[in-house]
């Protein structure tokens, strides 16, 4: 496929004028490999280095580990889909976004594997969505979704067929294969059965607010750990009785990285996603 035809269809598909992103103002150590669009708005299309479009990968962030993986694959013409443009990692607080390694970059470049980004639009509310994809694999069915964040809708509240937070907890740890943190709250029961997922890093006050209106005592999220940054956000859902289960950033948005496997297979494209390391210090 033309390159130019697929980032033309992500576009169409994905992104909307409401939305924004500001990535590339911290991106100053890869700045020459950024694309011009990029530079302006910051999503879409990050690097520009190929013409044709033979497979896809896809990753929640562009580490070292995903860009290794890919290259010892030889492959020319494709293109690696991320949610992220940057590396999360909070144990290097307070640069917890860390950039692309510039020689990796350049044998991308040599290679012809282009990068394309969709953060806001991704997370914003729809099919292939973070916090849709992770109540999907939950088994949580969607109600509706809330959270303005960036001109999105970043959050979903659904209903769950579990009863306690326990027994959503083990569902949890089992869907991404590794312990889960719960703040405990209020009581074990899940009010209603209904149950607010933000994907990511939800854990905030405003985001909080429309859960503890909406009555809903049960807050899946994906950066969970109580410091400094998150203890008012933790005061108030003490507050406010709401219990938050965390998963780690990583493993809540994976599910959405590997939906859009699917959306790429479905235009013609093969499409493969690569496994990375969640970081347990997120909860």
């Amino acid at each position: 496929m033309k390159a130019s035809q697929l980032y033309k269809k992500l576009e169409k598909d994905f992104i909307n004028s409401d939305l924004s992103d500001d990535w590339a103002k911290y991106m100053e150590s890869v700045r020459d490999f950024l694309s011009d669009n990029f530079k302006k708005r910051s999503m879409g299309l990050v690097c520009d280095f190929t013409k044709e479009i033979n497979k896809v990968y896809t990753a929640v962030f562009p580490s070292s580990k995903v860009m290794k993986e890919i290259l010892a694959k030889k492959e020319t013409d494709i293109m690696l889909f991320v949610h992220h443009p940057s590396i999360w990692d909070i144990r290097k607080a307070p640069e917890v976004f860390q950039q692309m390694d510039r020689k990796l970059l350049q044998q991308f470049k040599n290679r012809r594997i282009s990068i394309y980004n969709l953060h806001v639009p991704l997370d914003n509310y729809g099919k292939y969505s973070t916090s849709v994809s992770l109540a999907r694999v939950l088994g949580i069915k969607i109600k509706k979704p809330f959270a303005p964040y960036l001109g999105a809708l970043c959050g979903v509240f659904g209903k769950t067929e579990f009863l306690t937070i326990q027994e959503l907890r083990e569902k949890f740890e089992s869907v991404v294969e590794h312990k889960i943190a719960l703040y405990q709250n209020d009581i074990d029961e899940i009010k209603d059965k209904i149950v607010a997922i933000i994907a990511g890093g939800g854990n905030d006050i405003n985001m909080l607010n429309e859960v503890a209106k909406e009555g809903v005592n049960t807050f899946v999220t994906g950066i969970s750990i109580l410091n400094d940054h998150s203890k008012a956000a933790h005061d108030y859902a003490k507050e406010n009785k709401i219990n938050i289960l965390g998963g780690t950033h990583y493993s809540t948005e994976k599910f959405a990285c590997i939906a859009m496997c699917d959306y790429f297979k479905k235009i013609g494209l093969p499409c493969e996603f690569i496994e990375d390391k969640p970081v347990l210090e997120d909860i």
